[in-house]
């Protein structure tokens, strides 16, 4: 395919095609001297591996090897052609392409052409929801953008707001008989809904408020309409088409992006009126997702515009919004870890988002408090303590093991202490000794969590191949036989197998988690494990959904997902007996875990015990003590004294192993018999 692309049509490409916008489009770049760093997408990873050189339009990754130009990478991350990237790069850059046979030629026409329709759609869209605001239908819309978002005339103007009138097919006669659009073409842009064979069909958006949503060359994509009675849902948003993604588009992206790279810092709020609202005080470097998180895609998209990587997400002050940014957190916590991006944190209390704060503020406090606004850590931690009494044992306790588990995570030793002196002061109320107490205990706590499922001392190699394949097959079973979805659910909290080890799994894991909480709501599984939403969650079909999301949000493992989408028939005989193939796979997980643990022991109790000795003979020698009967006596009752860790880690390695036992059990089959 690639002889059909005349070579200077090629060569226009590789000239124009910038490969570090092309490349930071999918990664976070970050830039050192004269290149740019970023986390490598070809193999798993957390820190950044791979160089990016504008000076030589090339890139390298010195861990895996992956590298050449921007149209290399494109083929590899997207596993698209030669000729479907070099068109596509030619399209973006508007590049005239020149002698591609007829065949190619025509497809890529007739892509372009139904591109180009539904913009055309799209604005003529646009333009008629406005009429309709500034006529005597749209008063109700108009009074509420005047008067409870306090909006003026030049911003309704500016952002380009319109009303959809309360009738079932306003629009569609419209763009159907007045423009002359097909039917075909207005479905395809997500405008009306079509039910029997175009027998009934009417508009998606009705007595709402219109927000147009544009892409970053300013074109009309989409629209989210605002419920004015109270019905729900309250926002309505554009269906997924051939120009909306949502996972790539940012809601005023095309008007901040400007300012953002003015200011070095990127605003992310949680609903277009909170942009919008922003604009108006003159806060002009906001964009809000298309949703309740952000894509790897729109991340990158932003920090493209700061050189810093300085971002601020500000959403609601409800337990919703708490949640979304938490998962924004969880989304980009290891890059924000290996320093690509500076993540803060701004909470508004006393307000429910940044519109009611700016109603009775100025932009001067609002920008006061992002100045002052914690580092997305110090607001995890903060989280964390959030109405505990610290007083009651229960809580004082949740908290140290949400400590424990939190700070783990911090790769840097310095970063550490730094926090553990302030969480320890804290959980110390002012006590100096106790803090000093506290710092020590966390400490060593922190230390046996950071090995625990993670350090790779304790793990052979045979064991990281055999474990990628278990989860491989408990991910398999929980697609293809849906009535163990709950079980599979269980006995991973059980058995205390919080999430997969492999990168690829976590994310794909995770994605399944997301998809049933979009459907069933938080806390989904105490909802359905008795109730009439249980045959509903049976019923999901997570194999579409998922592939759907991850081809959107992590487009790098869609591969990884063959897997799954063609299993071998090997692997389809096995759902006969789903169950107990399942019980093997876990408690093989759950053996490796223990494994790992009892060679950690092994080396705790001998270390432990050199240090004893050390110990005893330092006593000694301090004392001063000759060598009589008496003295022997008293080195075998210090011994005893002093060995005592040493003892304990001993119990715990033989309870271990009784444990490994038990699971061996289960593995063979007779998990029924000894439960």
């Amino acid at each position: 395919m690639g002889s059909s692309i005349h070579q200077k049509t090629i060569q226009e490409v590789k000239e124009k095609a910038d490969i570090v916008d092309v490349i930071s489009e999918h990664v976070v770049l970050k830039k050192r001297g004269k290149e740019y760093v970023g986390i490598c997408p070809f193999h798993d990873d957390s820190k950044p591996s791979m160089t990016v050189s504008p000076e030589k339009q090339f890139y390298y990754c010195f861990s895996c090897g992956a590298g050449g130009n921007s149209i290399k990478f494109l083929m590899e991350f997207t596993r698209n052609n030669f000729s479907d990237v070099v068109l596509s790069l030619a399209r973006k850059n508007d590049i005239k392409v020149e002698t591609v046979d007829p065949h190619q030629q025509e497809k890529y026409k007739k892509q372009l052409s139904k591109r180009e329709e539904l913009f055309k759609i799209l604005k003529e869209t646009k333009n008629w929801f406005k009429i309709q605001l500034n006529s005597n239908l749209g008063n109700s819309a108009y009074n509420y953008l005047e008067n409870k978002r306090k909006l003026s005339k030049n911003i309704i103007e500016e952002f380009e707001l319109g009303f959809a009138p309360d009738s079932w097919t306003g629009l569609y006669e419209y763009l159907l008989k007045v423009k002359g659009f097909s039917y075909e073409a207005i479905l395809n842009a997500g405008l009306i809904i079509s039910k029997d064979n175009k027998n009934k069909v009417f508009d998606r958006f009705r007595n709402r408020l219109m927000v147009p949503i544009y892409d970053s060359q300013s074109r009309v994509v989409a629209f989210t309409g605002r419920t004015l009675d109270g019905s729900n849902p309250k926002y309505l948003n554009s269906p997924e088409t051939d120009v909306f993604e949502k996972g790539k588009i940012l809601y005023g992206f095309d008007k901040a992006s400007s300012n953002i790279r003015k200011k070095d810092l990127a605003i992310v709020v949680e609903g277009n009126f909170d942009v919008i609202s922003l604009h108006a005080k003159g806060i002009n470097n906001c964009v809000a997702a298309q949703g309740s998180s952000l894509s790897k895609y729109q991340i990158s998209q932003l920090c493209r515009c700061t050189d810093n990587k300085n971002i601020v997400i500000n959403f609601d002050s409800d337990n919703a919004g708490i949640s979304a940014t938490k998962r924004i957190i969880a989304e980009v916590e290891s890059l924000s870890l290996n320093h690509q991006i500076n993540l803060k944190i701004l909470q508004l209390r006393g307000f429910k988002d940044p519109d009611e704060f700016l109603n009775q503020n100025s932009a001067v406090d609002y920008f006061n408090l992002i100045d002052n606004a914690p580092f997305w850590i110090d607001w995890e931690l903060e989280q964390i303590f959030l109405d505990k009494d610290l007083s009651k044992v229960e809580n004082f306790q949740s908290v140290v093991t949400a400590l424990v588990k939190f700070l783990s995570k911090l790769p840097q030793s310095v970063t550490r202490t730094h926090y553990l002196q302030k969480v320890s002061e804290r959980l110390s109320m002012g006590q100096a000794r106790l803090a000093i107490k506290f710092e020590e205990d966390l400490r060593k706590q922190i230390k046996g969590f950071r090995w625990h499922g993670r350090s790779q001392k304790f793990e052979l190699p045979n064991e990281v191949n055999q474990r990628e394949k278990n989860e491989s097959e408990i991910i398999f079973y929980y697609l293809y036989s849906p009535h163990l979805r709950i079980f599979i659910r269980d006995e991973l909290i059980s058995r205390e197998i919080e999430c997969f080890s492999v990168n690829y799994h976590k994310i794909i894991w995770d994605s399944i988690s997301k998809v049933e909480e979009l459907n069933f709501g938080e806390n989904y599984l105490e909802k359905v494990r008795n109730s009439k939403l249980k045959s509903d969650f049976f019923d999901l079909n997570l194999l579409k959904l998922i592939t759907d999301l991850i081809s959107t949000s992590h487009p790098e493992i869609i591969s990884k997902l063959s897997f799954f989408i063609n299993p071998n028939e090997i692997l389809l005989t096995t759902l006969s007996n789903a169950k107990r193939n399942l019980l093997g796979n876990l408690s093989l997980l759950e053996r490796y875990k223990s494994l790992k643990r009892c060679r950690h022991l092994i080396e705790s109790w001998s270390s432990q015990r050199l240090n004893t000795l050390e110990n005893c003979i330092s006593i000694l020698i301090d004392r001063n003590s000759s060598q009589t009967s008496d003295s022997l006596t008293e080195i075998d009752d210090l011994f005893k004294d002093l060995n005592s860790d040493a003892l304990k880690f001993q119990n715990l390695y033989y309870l271990e192993r009784q444990h490994i036992f038990s699971l061996d059990k289960q593995r063979c089959g007779n998990y029924a018999l000894n439960n």
